[in-house]
């Protein structure tokens, strides 16, 4: 299984290299320091549901989307949660940390592109209504449905 850590950063990493943005700019948006944003996307520090949402709004992607695709991500093309790589968890390193390192920015960046992998389950809770960022500033309803 895939750290949440590690999915998150990559999941944010990609977001950013879309968006053609450096380190430098996400995290003067966000008020994060540059180091911690980048072992943030490295997977090696924890981020904070406000450290999150700070960084979603720099990215300007909704927290909830946000989620829903390091959940997916989180899956394999079975849908099936991936098991971990022989010996990652006694070393207490992903073995996706070095494989992602070596495939490059690019690789990630399209890895994450993919916000559904086919044939994988429909989510038990699924946002229903409004969900950009401008819709909710304009007073759109979100809810939850099962």
């Amino acid at each position: 299984m895939t750290l949440l850590r590690t999915q998150l950063g990559r999941t944010l990493r990609g977001h950013r290299l879309r968006q053609r943005r450096t380190l430098r700019d996400v995290s003067g948006a966000a008020r994060v320091s540059l180091g911690y944003l980048s072992e943030v996307e490295r997977g090696q520090k924890e981020a904070s549901s406000e450290l999150l949402a700070s960084i979603c709004d720099a990215l300007d992607v909704e927290l909830a989307d946000l989620l829903a695709e390091v959940s997916s991500g989180l899956r394999g093309p079975d849908g099936r949660v991936r098991p971990l790589a022989a010996g990652a968890v006694a070393a207490g390193v992903p073995a996706e940390t070095a494989d992602a390192a070596q495939a490059g920015e690019a690789a990630v960046a399209a890895a994450a592109e993919t916000l559904v992998p086919a044939g994988a389950p429909e989510p038990a809770l699924a946002l229903v209504g409004a969900t950009t960022r401008a819709a909710h500033r304009a007073g759109g309803a979100v809810s939850l449905a099962a």
